[in-house]
């Protein structure tokens, strides 16, 4: 398609000359950007109606949706990721050799990195922002639904970059909606594209991940679990339940299984149920917990232990010990958060040592798995592969490095 490939060009001419920036420069973009976000919150939110009245799908509505306090706190992560230290360049490790070479290793850019995402328009402001200041150049191709939020979003920060005199195809925005463009984005552009991150569900990223060419930092779905130990208390237990799953229900950080320990079916795990139902929460119970209730409750089915609802629904299910509750998450898991709440340290060692999600925690909400929240001034998303990077890619997950190796005339016997 010569119209992608028009856009791979101009990525790799664009990084090329991003490589001679001055980081000071790259700063001045995302702060105009940022002033120009406040200048223009009444467009934005005019453009995002347009998409919120023709969305489709009514579950991804509240991803979709951008306010007032929404822009503001895309905003405020633009300042910390402007705000954080160059990450390109540094030395990362240097060590001498007995053979006389002198080594270092320097962290540099990626080059040019495709995202391919859904619904969530705020991913446009917070990509681009991290892709530049990690010295990266960035292709965006977002979800049909939020076209018009998406596009305003892309071409304020062009704008942004214009009047910087930085080249404005670091950021360019694929607007156009044939579906055969992530086709040819994923199959035959490995040319221009460095690195493909997919954000979205699960045949999306399985998609991506079957025919990409090119290296992908996946972003499978947020199976996320909670498992209540029989060392938790009441407070506790109840105050991370109903943060982890309802205070943003459609974001991947929430979640979506909870694993109650058995000893707690005779103390306080029909109040926990209770106080989800109160919070409009649907629960899908297992027969252990629905005699709780005169199994008047909604029986959790198989698919229900492998679903992501990004809603009001919670799978729940009675575990024996901590062993049960990792072989569950084992089992139906996605590498992305899990979550023990206990007081026991060694039963918290052995969760932690079992799972093996990208974030593991404990007495903790699962909707703290944010690049935000962990200190990386925003994230491109959560990388659930078993290489790295793992878990919240935010700025420094957006370089690699090289070696540097120096001498006076060394030469191999």
């Amino acid at each position: 398609m010569n119209y992608l490939k028009k856009i791979g060009r101009n990525s790799r001419k664009a990084f090329e000359k991003l490589k001679n920036t001055e980081h000071k420069k790259i700063k001045s973009v995302l702060e105009d950007y940022n002033r120009s976000l406040f200048k223009n919150m009444k467009l934005i939110i005019r453009a995002n109606l347009k998409d919120v009245k023709k969305a489709k799908r009514k579950h991804l509505i509240d991803r979709l949706i951008l306010n007032k306090n929404r822009i503001n706190d895309i905003r405020k992560s633009i300042n910390e990721i402007a705000n954080y230290k160059n990450p390109v360049g540094k030395v990362l490790e240097k060590w001498n050799r007995p053979n006389k070479l002198n080594i270092k290793k320097i962290s540099t850019s990626l080059g040019v990195i495709g995202v391919i995402y859904e619904s969530r328009p705020n991913v446009t402001s917070d990509v681009a922002s991290l892709c530049l200041k990690s010295g990266n150049c960035v292709i965006l191709r977002g979800g049909s639904e939020a076209f018009h939020t998406n596009k305003i979003l892309s071409d304020l920060f062009r704008k942004a970059l214009s009047k910087n005199n930085i080249d404005k195809n670091c950021v360019q925005f694929i607007d156009r909606k044939d579906r055969k463009i992530v086709n040819y984005l994923l199959s035959g552009m490995n040319n221009f594209i460095d690195v493909i991150v997919p954000r979205g569900g699960k045949n999306l990223v399985k998609k991506v991940q079957k025919f990409s060419k090119v290296h992908t930092i996946g972003h499978l779905e947020g199976i996320c679990h909670i498992y209540l130990d029989k060392a938790s208390s009441f407070n506790m237990a109840n105050k991370i339940v109903l943060n982890a799953k309802m205070r943003r229900t459609s974001i991947c950080g929430a979640m979506e299984t909870l694993l109650i320990n058995e000893k707690l079916l005779k103390t306080f795990a029909k109040q926990i149920i209770n106080s989800l139902i109160k919070c409009g929460c649907e629960v899908r119970v297992d027969k252990k917990i629905n005699k709780l209730f005169n199994n008047k409750l909604k029986m959790a089915k198989e698919k229900d232990w492998s679903t992501e609802y990004l809603d009001s629904i919670l799978s729940i299910k009675t575990v024996k010990n901590v062993h049960e509750a990792t072989s569950h998450i084992l089992k139906y898991g996605t590498m992305h958060t899990d979550s023990i709440v206990t007081r026991d340290k060694k039963t918290a060692k052995i969760f932690f040592n079992k799972v093996n999600s990208a974030i593991t925690m404990q007495n903790v909400s699962t909707q703290f798995a944010d690049g935000g929240e962990f200190g990386f001034g925003g994230e491109i998303g959560i990388s659930t592969s078993k290489l790295p990077p793992r878990g919240p890619v935010g700025i420094n997950q957006l370089t690699s490095y090289k070696y540097i190796v120096t001498g006076e005339g060394i030469i191999r016997k």
